[in-house]
């Protein structure tokens, strides 16, 4: 991924939480993001194949677009209803499609959800072939009912403090947010006026467990000094010179070094919405070799101009669990889910490989008789 269109300005820093600008010099105003608040405490979200997504959700984005770069008309979609309400042990919003089409140039969508929707159903269906290996629960429903947890943004210690103190600059549209110098999230959105809009959705959005602990770990990041060299500086135009430079540099640090987990990484994307001169997608970093597994890996949403610019970004880290449970899970997929296959393929025995798998909660997919005599070998 590259970060096509943007800029990255030096960055803010209190505690542990450093906080990057991101710049759009060139700003347009054919496409735009708006929230829409759900008072619900939770929502349920009917999914292709009678298949339910189930979590809290704060708020949705309505995205209004023009097809002939004349300026969007916002305002008009923030408060039109959206699902219905159900009355049981407790309320909740039942919502229709992770995305859906509102009006001829406006959609709704679940920020991060759309993403988390994605990763949750990857190699989600049963084994192709009936394998003896299996549970009977694996053979007849695949993965089940899967489920991952995160952390608010308010339970990120620091996080609101830092929002409150930052100092949004001209022209920005986004943040790079990094926990104990761990890149945390990228958030990015088409204009300035958005921005400033959503700047506090930071504290709704959810995070991984590493950005949880090393909020609570740290409390203060690195030491990193870009600066001007003052003793080089005689004139204006050495000065604008100098501070040319140092914004090079600080971009060249968050880029070539901060972020490498996430920027220049190839991604595995999916088109979810095409409107107009723009596509909304949802991604993951590839994962497809143990380099890749101990490396940082995120999942996100994305929205492109047909010309390759980031209009909107929206990113998660991976936990090193999570990671570890794709991981395996593309592996068994390109083995057609044969055991002794998969085993070889990542270089351990049978039972090792089952152990991994009860490690990051799959054990379930494989007979009883399979887990006790995998649980025996390693006692």
């Amino acid at each position: 991924m590259l970060l096509k269109g943007l800029e990255i300005a030096p960055s803010q820093i209190c505690g542990s939480i450093r906080i990057v600008p991101i710049i759009r010099r060139k700003i347009r105003k054919d496409l735009r993001l708006q929230r829409r608040n759900y008072s619900d405490k939770y929502s349920i979200v009917s999914l292709e194949d009678n298949m339910q997504y189930m979590s809290y959700i704060p708020h949705g984005m309505v995205m209004s677009w023009t097809n002939d770069n004349a300026v969007v008309n916002i305002g008009a979609n923030i408060t039109k209803p959206d699902g219905k309400s159900f009355k049981g042990g407790c309320n909740a919003q039942v919502l229709q499609r992770m995305a859906k089409r509102e009006t001829k140039n406006s959609l709704r969508f679940l920020p991060l959800h759309l993403a988390m929707e994605g990763f949750l159903s990857l190699y989600f269906n049963a084994p192709k072939i009936a394998w003896e290996e299996y549970s009977r629960y694996a053979l007849t429903y695949g993965l089940g009912c899967r489920s991952e947890y995160s952390y608010l943004g308010h339970a990120i210690a620091g996080l609101e403090e830092a929002l409150r103190v930052f100092e949004i600059h001209p022209n920005q549209v986004g943040v790079l947010i990094y926990v104990a110098d761990a890149l945390a999230s990228v958030f990015v959105v088409p204009t300035p006026e958005d921005y400033v809009c959503l700047h506090y959705n930071l504290l709704e959005d959810f995070y991984g467990e590493l950005i949880y602990q090393y909020a609570m770990l740290y409390d203060k990041t690195y030491d990193v000094n870009l600066s001007i060299d003052a003793s080089k500086i005689n004139n204006l135009a050495d000065l604008r010179s100098g501070v040319v430079k140092m914004r090079s540099e600080w971009a060249a640090l968050h880029q070539d070094i901060m972020s490498t987990g996430l920027i220049g990484r190839s991604l595995k994307s999916k088109t979810i919405y095409t409107a107009g001169n723009f596509e909304l997608q949802r991604f993951i970093t590839n994962i497809n070799s143990p380099l890749d597994v101990d490396n940082e890996n995120h999942i996100g949403e994305v929205i492109l101009r047909d010309n390759g610019e980031i209009e909107y970004l929206h990113t998660y880290r991976l936990s090193e669990a999570q990671i570890h449970r794709v991981y395996y899970l593309s592996k068994l997929d390109e083995n057609n889910w044969n055991l002794k296959q998969t085993a070889k393929a990542l270089s351990c025995t049978e039972n090792q490989f089952i152990q991994k798998m009860e490690k990051v909660g799959f054990g379930y997919l494989f007979t009883q008789q399979l887990r006790h005599k995998a649980a025996k070998t390693f006692k």
